[in-house]
């Protein structure tokens, strides 16, 4: 019988600050594929599965939702349990996409509508420029360090999106 690796995800407690200033991921990569190409990887469960496991330690990970608003977003292993849940909270196909992201071992904190992870996609003359933000990370314990940690995935992440969009 197999053995299937569990993937590590960082528990998050939630702790608003209002003198603390917000604290987001915040990057940017230019696409040479249109936005509606980038859109499929970024929301296609075969496309979220070559680039999720980045936020697992590599083990096998997949996205899955309908992307319709309110609709469960789940991030899930390769048993199929599911790791970190969230929901869609804003969407413009091909242009605008945010859900939030809570581990499931956890409490579900209270966020803002900001909250989440954010894409951007803005297409020009065939290429796309895809801007990513994700937090807020102020109102957690630790935030910095969960921030520089969720910066590092992304530094590995945004390059596969762009590789396979451009395909």
């Amino acid at each position: 019988m197999a053995k299937i690796a569990k993937a590590p995800v960082f528990l998050m407690k939630i702790c608003y600050n209002a003198d603390m200033p917000k604290l987001f991921v915040d990057k940017t990569i230019e696409i040479n594929a249109p936005a509606s190409k980038v859109w499929n990887v970024l929301t296609n469960r075969e496309h979220t599965s070559q680039w999720a496991p980045e936020f697992s330690g590599g083990a096998p990970f997949h996205i899955e939702s309908d992307w319709k608003p309110d609709s469960a977003v789940l991030w899930k292993d390769q048993g199929g349990n599911v790791i970190v849940e969230g929901n869609v909270t804003a969407l413009e196909p091909n242009k605008f996409l945010r859900f939030t992201v809570f581990d499931v071992r956890g409490e579900k904190p209270p966020v803002t509508e900001e909250d989440g992870i954010t894409y951007e996609l803005t297409e020009h003359t065939g290429k796309t420029t895809l801007r990513l933000l994700q937090g807020d990370f102020s109102a957690m314990p630790e935030g910095e360090k969960y921030h520089r940690l969720s910066a590092e995935v992304w530094d590995r992440v945004l390059p596969k999106i762009k590789a396979l969009a451009e395909k």
